[in-house]
């Protein structure tokens, strides 16, 4: 009885001294809880590569910004851990992230007021679907002038009218 608790004692005294990040909790509270590592990736619906690069804190095989905030947020939900504790940790480890749109903070939101503007990163816009409405629009007036459903002192123009017969 007494070996046991010196062993328990010294495993808790080596956890205490040894510095842990992100990844090391996160194994830690998942084989707490004895769930596999297959378990979290299908349930999360990250690879199995990816949580182990996570655990073993291998920042270089895994998204960043963004996405890495959320996948950490995401496995400490899973893990009922403190999300908010997690991504202290992670930006003490790795900095603050950077997104598109500027720095995101700890509670996930854009620091120093930073705009939505994607300025000239190349935002695409969407001219084809204007000018699908259009065409749409135009077909639909001369189907209703021709059926007659438009009144005649609509029709302003003398080739309109001409359509109608």
């Amino acid at each position: 009885m007494t070996e046991e608790i010196m062993k328990q004692d010294s495993l808790e005294s080596a956890m205490l001294s040894q510095p842990e990040g992100v990844g090391p909790t996160l194994r830690r509270l998942r084989e707490a809880r004895q769930i596999s590592q297959a378990e979290v990736s299908m349930r999360l619906k990250f690879s199995k590569r990816q949580l182990e690069a996570l655990e073993n804190e291998q920042w270089d095989d895994l998204p960043q910004g963004i996405s890495l905030r959320g996948f950490v947020k995401n496995y400490a939900r899973y893990l009922d851990a403190d999300p908010d504790a997690m991504l202290t940790m992670l930006d003490s480890q790795i900095g603050p992230q950077q997104s598109a749109f500027g720095t995101v903070d700890r509670a996930g939101g854009l620091a120093g007021g930073a705009s939505l503007d994607a300025g000239d990163e190349g935002v695409r816009r969407p001219w084809g679907w204007w000018v699908v409405i259009v065409v749409f629009v135009l077909v639909a007036a001369f189907y209703a002038i021709k059926r007659g459903w438009v009144p005649e002192s609509w029709l302003i123009f003398d080739w309109l009218r001409s359509l109608r017969s």
